[in-house]
């Protein structure tokens, strides 16, 4: 007998790394000592940070992978990975170092996990992070055929003095989003059941797109943009929140001190065509739907009234599109963390 016998292909795992390697090499930056190819991955810390502190993150894609199955839509999915843990480090002030990725499957195929990597180099460019390392598991009887999983791993680094924690936010300062790029990586499960509900398919047409297009829309990587924002503006930028699974209800409260709430005007910022059709379509209520998305809002920023308009031209002249949701304010005995109203 063989491994190959028992469904794991040795020669399939290597053809995969030799398709990789040149994908990784596109994202290597100064620090990398040794990638690819090795029992572990080297990477120095930043000379430059007199007290580097080394901020560290981990995700998946959830249940969107269950439509990348089902739409054969493997090429973008890698960016969801990366996007999910750069994105959750840079909200403590930190710029992504590096990422590893592991890749779980059944019966590898190595044209499907290059084209789901080739999405993960591209998510690190994105993000300005070396894709330093991962692991491929071909493991037969554990995924159906076609199906697979993913996991990341972020390594960041911030100075100790300039670490973000929401500990300065006070009552009058302002709220600024970020829009999203559509629902990123969280609430499939219940886009899926719409989806059912409604008979929907990929090819159908959702405000002049495809939308297969627009439901596999990768998320947004804020990287670049916010660090451009905390080098021109410092302590202004008081704090920061990845609007993830809980949405905008759950995520900004994560950065508020006992005390204080978030009022988010409704009004401030319109939804994409995409939460209007999944809420019209499922007939979800609007607390739900603040509870499960982003609603079009992927970060949030909470930042010194005063410096407000500066930060967000700074952020409008990196290619984010920016809102004024509202204000921090005092909150009432027993009342909610978030108010959108």
């Amino acid at each position: 007998m063989t491994y190959r016998d028992a469904g794991v292909d040795i020669d399939a795992g290597d053809a995969l790394v030799d398709r990789i390697k040149p994908l990784a090499a596109r994202t290597m930056r100064p620090g990398v000592m040794a990638g690819i190819g090795g029992f572990g991955a080297l990477f120095e810390v930043p000379r430059h940070l007199r007290e580097p502190v080394l901020v560290s993150g981990t995700d998946g894609v959830g249940t969107k992978l269950r439509l990348a199955f089902e739409w054969q839509r493997h090429d973008t999915v890698g960016i969801d990975l990366v996007a999910m843990s750069v994105n959750d480090i840079l909200v403590q002030g930190a710029e992504p170092l590096y990422f590893l990725d592991y890749f779980a499957c059944g019966k590898l195929s190595v044209d499907t996990a290059a084209r789901v990597v080739g999405g993960i180099a591209r998510g690190c460019e994105l993000a300005g992070c070396a894709l330093i390392g991962g692991e491929t598991a071909e493991m037969p009887g554990m995924y159906p055929d076609g199906e697979y999983d993913l996991a990341g791993f972020a390594v960041g680094a911030v100075e100790k003095s300039a670490i973000i924690d929401g500990a300065g936010i006070r009552a009058g300062d302002t709220v600024l989003g970020l829009a999203s790029s559509g629902a990123h990586s969280n609430g499939y499960s219940l886009v899926r059941k719409i989806l059912r509900h409604a008979g929907a398919r990929p090819d159908q047409d959702l405000d002049g797109r495809p939308l297969g297009d627009v439901v596999m829309e990768p998320t947004r990587i804020y990287v670049k943009s916010v660090l451009a924002a905390l080098a021109a503006h410092g302590a202004a930028i008081k704090g920061l929140a990845h609007i993830t699974g809980g949405g905008l209800l759950e995520n900004v409260p994560r950065i508020l001190k006992p005390g204080l709430c978030a009022r988010l005007h409704r009004d401030a910022w319109q939804w994409p065509a995409l939460f209007q059709w999944l809420q019209a379509q499922g007939g979800v209520a609007d607390q739900e739907m603040a509870r499960v998305f982003n609603c079009g809002i992927g970060m949030v920023l909470v930042v010194d009234p005063a410096q407000a308009d500066a930060i967000a031209a700074t952020l409008r002249a990196q290619g984010e599109t920016v809102h004024a949701l509202g204000a921090i304010e005092a909150r009432a005995e027993g009342g909610a963390q978030t108010i959108v109203d």
